[in-house]
């Protein structure tokens, strides 16, 4: 049944009117908390510590996200096939289901269910389509139960993938937020271009289409114009928070010549910490992404609420936290303030 507490308007209503920011990246903001084990990346922390789902929740509608978007990315049958624990899919997914619920319908966010890329699907391989296809059931249905308002299917890297999972959700009657993950050489894993995959995928009835996970501000903006003219509707873009380069475009391709004793040398996914974007490099890249035509706006793995403020006030608004932005005015050694100590604002340099 509705809930009364849920907000009127729906995700589409709310995009006609401007732009829409759903911060992501719980997988990494749990591990870097000692909440959850980089790798198979599992979200039993819904389970085990589920006060600490909810905090970070609020945390980000705090910050200025627009929706709450349940913890269900990879807690699908494949990946708790892998560490053991099929027994946990349905109280696992109903659980972050819950918790998303409850906070959405305490700060009046959208609530969104997940789905993402199985691991499972092959191209032109039929039983994996199928395989894929029933896990993608098995969580939308959960999904639909908990009275979502709208379910994002993201970081898949395949197009016939994607197109699976954007037909599940139409069969449920929701809208659908598809989101791809583009690797390396640029392209899906089928050689279909971001923007050309983009395409099909509107056509087949996507609300929503474009880009999450996998790259940077500054290797995910320059594929964000094509998409916008490929497609009529809104253009979703979610970069990791890293600085990632035409050289190594992803943040698994980034290599760290500063510290050589990472294991197997890859800094993905737990050593990523000297290619941080600071908040001034997030809000850019909302300024210029929504200067393209891109309303669905947000960053996925790495992201921390801090990210999510700058973004939301680069875009005109003034969240909660916006009461806890910098103001360095005050600072005894860099500040402005006629009241601080000249000794002190002098010696500025030698800090």
């Amino acid at each position: 049944m509705p809930d009364p507490a849920r907000p009127t308007l729906g995700l589409l209503e709310r995009l006609a009117q401007g732009p829409v920011i759903c911060a992501e990246g719980y997988l990494f903001e749990c591990e870097r908390r000692g909440y959850l084990q980089a790798g198979a990346f599992v979200p039993e922390v819904v389970l085990d510590h589920p006060e600490v789902v909810a905090g970070l929740h609020r945390e980000f509608v705090h910050a200025g996200s627009d929706v709450v978007e349940a913890f269900t990315y990879y807690a699908h049958r494949e990946k708790l096939r892998i560490v053991g624990k099929e027994r946990l899919l349905e109280e696992m997914n109903r659980q972050a289901l819950a918790i998303a619920r409850e906070v959405a319908a305490d700060t009046g966010a959208l609530l969104a269910g997940n789905i993402s890329n199985t691991n499972l699907y092959v191209s032109d391989d039929e039983e994996s389509a199928a395989a894929t296809h029933a896990m993608f059931v098995e969580q939308v249905g959960w999904a639909v139960d908990a009275g979502v308002d709208f379910i994002i299917a993201e970081t898949i890297s395949y197009g016939e993938e994607a197109l699976i999972a954007l037909d599940v959700i139409k069969q449920a009657g929701l809208p659908a937020v598809v989101t791809l993950s583009v690797h390396q050489d640029g392209t899906l894993r089928e050689g279909w271009s971001p923007a050309e995959t983009c395409r099909r995928l509107e056509a087949a009835g996507a609300d929503v289409v474009g880009l999450n996970c996998q790259r940077g501000p500054a290797t995910m903006l320059p594929l964000l114009a094509d998409i916008r003219a490929a497609v009529s509707c809104y253009v979703a873009a979610l970069p990791v928070p890293y600085r990632t380069t035409a050289d190594e475009p992803t943040f698994q391709s980034l290599r760290d010549p500063a510290y050589t004793n990472i294991p197997n040398g890859r800094p993905f996914p737990v050593a990523l910490d000297p290619f941080t974007c600071n908040r001034y490099e997030i809000a850019d890249f909302a300024r210029a992404a929504y200067d393209l035509g891109v309303t669905y706006l947000g960053v996925c793995c790495g992201d921390a609420p801090h990210h999510i403020r700058s973004m939301a006030e680069a875009l005109g608004r003034t969240p909660p936290a916006s009461r806890y932005t910098a103001d360095m005015s005050k600072h005894a050694f860099l500040g402005s303030d006629p009241s601080l100590k000249s000794a002190n604002k002098e010696f500025a340099a030698h800090l």
